[in-house]
């Protein structure tokens, strides 16, 4: 549905929306980014459009740096958090279809080997795809005061980034959520693992082969590893005081560093990039179009995320939203220190819509409505003009 509903679309797109059709939806996603930042107070923004045909309409609002006021510009990066799991997700669906891994297999058949692995909750049972969908029942290390604590003693002391090893660690010995693929419940150690293991199944790197099958391939030239405090073209992250991790509210040095390594993420995440990579990547993403190789099917064979909401269900490192005012939306948010992004793909009439913030004040702690506020308002621009370009 998702491809001809595209290419359906992509042929109106080109008989009736130029270069000027293209500049007013630019002057209304202004509008709307510039409106929702005065009312919020947030530093800074980008947010992207990509339309049925690809065409990418970007824009960008506020500071990067409100101590230096530079401003934000649609080339400014801000880390991704866990949209990166789509990407993990897929670089294990590109192995499956070559056949070095299967979602069927047991974890213990990659990392069994491990002295550590025998310690962590549902070590015999659980399985690559539960991994994948949440469903392992594992814990999630990064709230659980003995991993914030130890953060913020590597903050404080300038130390080098918790391995992933180490992270995971802190589940040993924890007991299960529930038996493994019998619920739901995020976990960014489960994708820890499910980075470990390809590794194991690929004789590679994770780095390495997302840039290969994906980050190359799509031409998403702004999105790179964030496994270094040092990243180009990073916005400036603001935290709240008293934040779990003890940071400052600033979240960088004045010579463009992090003061927190985020190599720590890995693949609970990793990846540092732009509104317009985002959107170009759930333009491909859900258009079919990411691996040469049919997929659609894995990556959108979701569970329930609770049984008092079966219409929002989560697959391969995507949420599935099946019934919306706005028809099927899939996509992911994510949340780091500092930053906050979006990425929603409208599976009809294929519009896909990404933010990024430089703060995660009132967003981390639930205490805002304001990534909702401004996916409704984003979606609802780009829906009413397409909608008027259909017609």
């Amino acid at each position: 549905m998702i491809r001809r509903a595209c290419a359906t679309l992509a042929a109106t797109w080109v008989a009736l929306c130029g270069p000027a059709w293209s500049d007013t939806l630019a002057d209304r996603m202004q509008g709307v980014l510039d409106e929702v930042r005065q009312d919020y107070g947030f530093p800074g923004a980008t947010a992207a459009i990509a339309l049925p045909d690809g065409q990418v309409v970007t824009v960008a609002s506020g500071l990067a740096d409100i101590e230096a006021a530079i401003p934000m510009t649609p080339q400014t990066r801000m880390l991704a958090a866990s949209i990166g799991k789509s990407f993990v997700a897929m670089t294990a669906l590109s192995l499956e279809a070559e056949g070095l891994l299967d979602r069927a297999d047991l974890v213990s058949d990659h990392l069994g080997h491990h002295d550590w692995y025998s310690d962590l909750p549902n070590h015999a049972t659980m399985t690559v795809g539960d991994l994948m969908r949440h469903e392992a029942g594992l814990p999630d290390h990064v709230h659980l005061a003995l991993f914030q604590a130890e953060m913020a003693a590597r903050m404080a002391a300038g130390a080098a980034a918790i391995p992933p090893e180490e992270a995971i660690a802190f589940l040993a010995g924890a007991d299960p959520l529930f038996p493994a693929g019998q619920g739901w419940a995020y976990s960014d150690t489960g994708y820890l693992l499910l980075g470990l293991v390809i590794e194991a199944a690929s004789d590679s790197a994770y780095y390495d082969l997302v840039a290969a099958r994906l980050l190359r391939p799509l031409g998403l030239t702004a999105t790179t590893p964030s496994d270094r405090p040092r990243l180009p073209d990073l916005a400036v992250g603001y935290v709240a005081e008293g934040n779990p991790f003890g940071l400052p509210t600033r979240t960088m040095d004045a010579d463009g560093a992090l003061l927190w390594d985020p190599g720590m993420e890995w693949t609970g995440g990793g990846l540092v990039s732009t509104s317009r990579d985002l959107a170009s990547w759930g333009h491909a993403l859900f258009g079919g179009n990411a691996l040469d190789t049919p997929y659609l099917d894995q990556l959108l064979d979701g569970i329930p995320v609770a049984p008092e909401a079966p219409d929002i269900r989560y697959g391969a490192g995507v949420a599935i939203y099946a019934d919306t005012p706005r028809g099927a939306v899939y996509g992911h948010g994510g949340w780091i220190p500092g930053y906050v992004s979006s990425l929603r793909h409208y599976a009809d009439p294929g519009v896909t819509v990404a933010f990024q913030i430089n703060t995660d004040i009132g967003i981390a702690d639930d205490g805002t409505d304001l990534v909702p506020t401004l996916e409704a308002a984003l979606a609802d621009l780009a829906l009413s003009l397409v909608g008027a370009a259909d017609r």
